[in-house]
């Protein structure tokens, strides 16, 4: 091998090397430096360096800021106003009537849906979404106000003192859903035509308005008074379907202490009325030209 050659090569590396090592030393590293404040006191400010490859701006925070509330609201709108339609338990009604300002109010004696409640929480009301307006936990009694349309779509205009009422706290996010969703938005009432035994179960048959009746279906949910039910037969010519009630529901309600004649607020399942919407529109049309 030339030693020329070999001379020449250990000078070039020896020079590349001597090279990187001045970079390394003297070239400062230009990324801009952000400082982040962590705590301020008189004359002192403490700085955390965060070295970062672009300008840093701070409508990220504001923007962060702004959304972080929208969520948290969102969240208590869910837990508010729902309900399964398992009854909690029975309460009595105290009184029902007209306030000083023309309004009407209905207080109901109770435990279990006393426990944590709170203004302005929402309780259902043999099936109807009501709003809590003054409480007592000592003596265990409730106050819920009823609006004009509330006693025309409801049967809570026909408890009088002593009436026991159906009553369940909005589902918490933890619990479990043992019946089907119900809103506590009772879309009307039927009428009770007929209440026979077999065994220690209990057939009830009740009568509807055709409006109503072509949302409930066979094997499919209703809520009466605000309890989750399964329907059994629907029976068109009649307007009317029937359900069944076992020896423990039976116990844990109150539609087998009404008599034939009497009315229950029912709310059909809203998937039925969605579905109802959508068709409606042209929905499926839709779906079908794109």
């Amino acid at each position: 091998m030339n030693p020329l050659l070999n001379e020449r090569g250990a000078m070039a590396l020896t020079s590349s090397l001597t090279s990187i090592s001045k970079l390394t030393r003297i070239a400062p590293s230009k990324a801009p430096i952000v400082y982040n404040l962590r705590t301020t006191q008189p004359q002192i400010t403490y700085l955390q360096r965060s070295p970062i490859s672009k300008p840093f701006s701070l409508s990220h925070l504001t923007q962060t800021c702004r959304i972080k509330p929208k969520m948290r609201k969102h969240r208590m709108l869910t837990i508010r106003f729902l309900f399964t339609g398992i009854v909690e338990e029975m309460g009595e009604v105290q009184q029902l009537g007209v306030t000083d300002d023309g309004g009407v109010d209905l207080k109901i004696h109770a435990k279990t849906v006393l426990e944590g409640v709170n203004l302005g929480d929402s309780i259902a009301i043999n099936g109807t979404c009501l709003t809590v307006t003054r409480f007592d936990t000592h003596l265990g009694e409730f106050t819920v106000g009823l609006s004009p349309e509330t006693l025309r779509k409801t049967s809570l205009s026909e408890l009088e003192k002593g009436s026991l009422v159906n009553l369940e706290r909005a589902v918490q996010p933890v619990g479990r859903m043992g019946g089907h969703f119900v809103q506590g938005h009772v879309d009307g009432t039927g009428e009770i035509v007929g209440m026979e035994p077999e065994g220690d179960s209990l057939w009830i048959k009740v009568r509807a308005d055709k409006g109503l009746l072509k949302y409930i279906v066979p094997k499919g949910y209703i809520a009466v008074d605000g309890t989750s039910l399964t329907v059994v037969d629907v029976f068109d010519e009649e307007s009317c379907f029937n359900f069944m009630l076992v020896a423990y529901t039976q116990q844990k309600v109150v539609i087998p202490l009404k008599k034939v004649g009497q009315k229950v607020n029912l709310e059909v399942d809203i998937l039925g009325k969605y579905v109802e919407r959508l068709l409606s529109n042209g929905f499926v049309e839709s779906i079908k030209v794109q």
